[in-house]
Protein backbone atom coordinates (compact mmCIF):
# COMPACT_ATOMS: atom_id res chain seq x y z
CA UNK A 1 0.00 0.00 0.00
CA UNK A 2 2.85 2.40 0.77
CA UNK A 3 4.52 1.89 -2.62
CA UNK A 4 1.56 3.08 -4.78
CA UNK A 5 1.11 6.11 -2.54
CA UNK A 6 4.82 6.95 -2.76
CA UNK A 7 4.84 6.62 -6.55
CA UNK A 8 1.69 8.77 -6.76
CA UNK A 9 3.32 11.48 -4.69
CA UNK A 10 6.49 11.34 -6.79
CA UNK A 11 4.40 11.53 -9.95
CA UNK A 12 2.40 14.53 -8.70
CA UNK A 13 5.59 16.27 -7.60
CA UNK A 14 7.11 15.55 -11.00
CA UNK A 15 4.10 17.03 -12.79
CA UNK A 16 4.25 20.22 -10.76
CA UNK A 17 8.00 20.42 -11.39
CA UNK A 18 7.36 19.95 -15.12
CA UNK A 19 5.10 23.00 -15.17
CA UNK A 20 7.80 25.17 -13.59
CA UNK A 21 10.55 24.23 -16.06
CA UNK A 22 10.88 23.28 -19.68
CA UNK A 23 10.32 19.69 -20.66
CA UNK A 24 13.93 19.53 -21.80
CA UNK A 25 15.17 20.57 -18.36
CA UNK A 26 12.81 18.14 -16.67
CA UNK A 27 13.86 15.10 -18.71
CA UNK A 28 17.52 16.08 -18.63
CA UNK A 29 17.33 16.17 -14.81
CA UNK A 30 15.66 12.76 -14.71
CA UNK A 31 18.48 11.33 -16.83
CA UNK A 32 21.13 13.02 -14.67
CA UNK A 33 19.55 11.64 -11.47
CA UNK A 34 20.09 8.12 -12.77
CA UNK A 35 23.53 9.00 -14.14
CA UNK A 36 25.67 11.26 -11.97
CA UNK A 37 23.49 13.45 -9.73
CA UNK A 38 22.43 11.84 -6.49
CA UNK A 39 18.88 12.81 -5.53
CA UNK A 40 16.28 10.50 -3.99
CA UNK A 41 18.43 7.48 -4.76
CA UNK A 42 22.11 6.94 -5.58
CA UNK A 43 23.10 7.71 -9.16
CA UNK A 44 24.97 5.21 -11.28
CA UNK A 45 28.27 7.01 -10.69
CA UNK A 46 27.78 6.63 -6.92
CA UNK A 47 26.58 3.02 -7.26
CA UNK A 48 29.75 1.92 -9.09
CA UNK A 49 32.25 4.09 -7.22
CA UNK A 50 35.09 1.90 -5.95
CA UNK A 51 33.66 -1.23 -7.56
CA UNK A 52 36.24 -3.91 -8.34
CA UNK A 53 36.10 -6.39 -11.21
CA UNK A 54 35.78 -9.22 -8.69
CA UNK A 55 32.76 -7.53 -7.10
CA UNK A 56 31.26 -6.74 -10.51
CA UNK A 57 31.37 -10.43 -11.46
CA UNK A 58 30.01 -11.79 -8.17
CA UNK A 59 26.76 -13.73 -8.43
CA UNK A 60 24.71 -15.47 -5.79
CA UNK A 61 23.37 -19.01 -6.17
CA UNK A 62 20.16 -17.85 -7.84
CA UNK A 63 19.68 -16.70 -11.42
CA UNK A 64 20.14 -13.05 -10.43
CA UNK A 65 22.49 -10.98 -12.55
CA UNK A 66 25.90 -9.75 -11.49
CA UNK A 67 26.65 -6.03 -11.30
CA UNK A 68 28.73 -6.41 -14.45
CA UNK A 69 25.83 -7.99 -16.29
CA UNK A 70 23.56 -5.16 -15.13
CA UNK A 71 26.09 -2.62 -16.44
CA UNK A 72 26.18 -4.45 -19.77
CA UNK A 73 22.38 -4.40 -19.93
CA UNK A 74 22.24 -0.67 -19.14
CA UNK A 75 24.89 0.05 -21.77
CA UNK A 76 22.95 -1.94 -24.35
CA UNK A 77 19.58 -0.19 -23.81
CA UNK A 78 20.93 3.31 -23.23
CA UNK A 79 23.16 2.93 -26.29
CA UNK A 80 20.22 1.87 -28.47
CA UNK A 81 18.20 4.84 -27.29
CA UNK A 82 21.05 7.27 -27.92
CA UNK A 83 21.56 5.88 -31.42
CA UNK A 84 17.86 6.45 -32.14
CA UNK A 85 17.88 9.93 -30.60
CA UNK A 86 20.78 10.87 -32.87
CA UNK A 87 18.81 9.76 -35.93
CA UNK A 88 20.66 6.49 -36.40
CA UNK A 89 19.38 2.97 -36.61
CA UNK A 90 20.35 0.73 -33.69
CA UNK A 91 21.77 -2.70 -34.56
CA UNK A 92 19.24 -5.46 -35.07
CA UNK A 93 17.93 -6.99 -31.86
CA UNK A 94 16.41 -10.45 -31.86
CA UNK A 95 14.20 -9.69 -28.85
CA UNK A 96 16.05 -11.96 -26.39
CA UNK A 97 16.62 -9.58 -23.48
CA UNK A 98 18.74 -12.20 -21.70
CA UNK A 99 21.47 -11.61 -24.28
CA UNK A 100 21.82 -7.99 -23.14
CA UNK A 101 23.20 -9.22 -19.81
CA UNK A 102 25.99 -11.41 -21.22
CA UNK A 103 28.52 -9.02 -22.74
CA UNK A 104 30.48 -8.20 -19.58
CA UNK A 105 34.19 -8.87 -19.55
CA UNK A 106 36.00 -8.79 -16.19
CA UNK A 107 39.04 -7.06 -17.68
CA UNK A 108 36.88 -4.33 -19.23
CA UNK A 109 35.11 -3.05 -16.10
CA UNK A 110 36.55 0.46 -16.36
CA UNK A 111 35.85 0.57 -20.09
CA UNK A 112 32.28 -0.61 -19.49
CA UNK A 113 31.70 2.11 -16.91
CA UNK A 114 33.33 4.77 -19.13
CA UNK A 115 31.24 3.67 -22.13
CA UNK A 116 27.99 3.85 -20.16
CA UNK A 117 29.02 7.22 -18.71
CA UNK A 118 29.69 8.59 -22.22
CA UNK A 119 26.37 7.29 -23.52
CA UNK A 120 24.43 8.78 -20.62
CA UNK A 121 26.23 12.12 -20.96
CA UNK A 122 25.44 12.24 -24.68
CA UNK A 123 21.76 11.42 -23.99
CA UNK A 124 21.55 14.30 -21.51
CA UNK A 125 23.17 16.67 -24.01
CA UNK A 126 20.88 15.55 -26.84
CA UNK A 127 17.83 15.94 -24.58
CA UNK A 128 18.85 19.49 -23.66
CA UNK A 129 19.22 20.38 -27.36
CA UNK A 130 15.87 18.98 -28.54
CA UNK A 131 13.17 21.24 -29.90
CA UNK A 132 9.80 21.27 -28.09
CA UNK A 133 8.36 19.10 -30.88
CA UNK A 134 11.24 16.60 -30.61
CA UNK A 135 11.02 16.39 -26.82
CA UNK A 136 7.27 15.82 -27.12
CA UNK A 137 7.96 12.71 -29.21
CA UNK A 138 10.71 11.42 -26.90
CA UNK A 139 9.26 12.29 -23.47
CA UNK A 140 7.71 8.95 -22.62
CA UNK A 141 10.79 7.04 -23.78
CA UNK A 142 13.11 9.31 -21.77
CA UNK A 143 10.96 8.82 -18.66
CA UNK A 144 11.04 5.06 -19.20
CA UNK A 145 14.82 4.87 -19.62
CA UNK A 146 15.36 7.00 -16.50
CA UNK A 147 13.07 4.64 -14.53
CA UNK A 148 14.74 1.59 -16.06
CA UNK A 149 18.15 2.93 -15.05
CA UNK A 150 16.97 3.68 -11.50
CA UNK A 151 15.56 0.16 -11.17
CA UNK A 152 18.85 -1.49 -12.10
CA UNK A 153 20.87 0.97 -10.02
CA UNK A 154 18.77 -0.21 -7.08
CA UNK A 155 19.79 -3.77 -7.88
CA UNK A 156 23.46 -2.74 -7.98
CA UNK A 157 23.19 -0.99 -4.63
CA UNK A 158 21.36 -3.99 -3.14
CA UNK A 159 24.12 -6.40 -4.26
CA UNK A 160 26.77 -4.10 -2.83
CA UNK A 161 24.92 -3.73 0.50
CA UNK A 162 24.23 -7.47 0.68
CA UNK A 163 27.94 -8.15 0.44
CA UNK A 164 29.22 -5.31 2.63
CA UNK A 165 30.64 -3.37 -0.36
CA UNK A 166 28.53 -0.26 0.13
CA UNK A 167 29.76 3.02 1.50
Amino acid sequence: MKTPVLFSLIFLFSLSALQAQSQNEFFEKQLKYSHDTENWYPSLSVAVDGLTAEQANWKDDSENHSIGQLLSHLTFWNGRLLESMQGGTPPNFNGNNDETFDAFDEVGLELQIQDLDSIMTAMEKKTAEMTPKEIEGWGETLANIASHNAYHIGQIVFIRKQNGWWR
